[in-house]
């Protein structure tokens, strides 16, 4: 009997695992500023506000708790979602920062990143299109 459970939850993990989206950090596809997974997570910790040619950074988050935000934190930036949320009220309480504005959906993200080449936002992989240009995957 336990041997079962044991099988039913290793199935469950490897089954969920699997059900992960990848992650498309995206810009404007006018955008030419290479960045890496080091440079992300600073523009989405706070950090860095602008390009390394000098253009301004807007990052755009997800909802918090939606799947594709609680992917990206684990993934880019390498914490829990409930850690990040700690960062970034230590900041908001000293004064030192205010966390990316929040969308309500990939759709959003997508949209918005079309339309301004300062903004650098995230979305399932999966609806990425000739609107954005991908960065990195994950």
């Amino acid at each position: 009997m336990k041997l079962l459970k044991l099988a039913t939850v290793l199935g469950l993990v490897i089954f969920s695992m699997g059900s992960l989206a990848d992650i498309a950090i995206i810009t404007h596809p006018s955008n030419t500023n290479p960045l890496d997974q080091t440079a992300i997570s600073k523009i989405f910790l706070g950090k860095v506000k602008s390009y390394p040619d000098g253009g301004t950074i807007i990052a755009i988050n997800q909802l918090e708790g939606s799947p594709v935000r609680a992917a990206f934190d684990e993934s880019v930036l390498g914490k829990s979602s409930s850690q990040i949320k700690s960062y970034w009220s230590k900041l908001m309480f000293t004064g030192k920062g205010t966390p990316p504005q929040e969308v309500q959906s990939d759709a959003e993200v997508k949209q918005l990143v079309a339309a301004n080449p300062s903004i650098i936002g995230y979305v399932d992989a999966s609806l990425v299109d000739d609107s954005v240009k991908v960065l990195l995957k994950f």
